[in-house]
């Protein structure tokens, strides 16, 4: 549950700008409270405190944008193609700004480690950071995406079209391949969201 020490009326601003519902607080002690995709917030005198889903709807609105993060992404699939999901971190010099997984339906491995990729590429952009390294345990997705190998696959190449124009946004980025030891945490994630389903 991440709490951002902010000035509350700023952070309702932006909130509202990015068209929450925002609502009167609850108790003397909250200042207000609001909604915003998987997430909501309840502010307090100096702090907003975010809870639900996906904390980071909000989270990423609220944080002083810029910086550097290190990206995590990885995907699963049992059967290949079979029941798939994926696993994805920032993180920061202050440690993991998020994370997130999810299943994805029927995939094959490969795409489900682009769609990990993408969901990762979309956080980092949402909590604006400037510059990315982006690091996976797939040698292939980091060999077409760099353009070392060529992408045959149609579903493949679109996915990587996509993730070109998501490093796009990005001042800087790097993506590099790493063994599955460096990318435990995303590998984690990926599993526990088949194991769950």
């Amino acid at each position: 549950m991440p709490v951002i020490e902010c000035d509350v009326d700023a952070a309702r601003e932006k909130l509202v700008e990015a068209g929450a519902e925002v609502s009167a607080g609850n108790s003397d002690h909250e200042e207000w409270r609001a909604t915003y995709g998987d997430a909501n917030a309840v502010a307090y005198e100096d702090k907003v405190v975010v809870q639900g889903a996906n904390p980071q709807d909000i989270e990423a609105l609220l944080r002083d944008a810029g910086g550097h993060a290190y990206l995590y992404f990885d995907g699963a699939s049992r059967g290949n193609p079979g029941p798939a999901s994926v696993g994805w971190v920032v993180v920061t010099s202050d440690g993991i700004a998020a994370e997130g997984s999810g299943t994805i339906g029927r995939a094959t491995n490969n795409q489900a480690e682009y769609e990990a990729l993408i969901r990762v590429l979309r956080a980092a952009r949402d909590y604006g950071f400037d510059t990315v390294e982006v690091k996976g345990d797939s040698q292939l997705i980091v060999k077409q995406v760099t353009g070392a190998w060529n992408t045959n696959d149609p579903e493949l190449r679109e996915r990587r079209v996509t993730v070109r124009e998501l490093l796009t946004e990005f001042d800087d980025w790097e993506l590099s391949h790493v063994p599955r030891e460096i990318n435990e945490r995303a590998d984690k994630l990926a599993n526990e969201a088949l194991d769950d389903a």
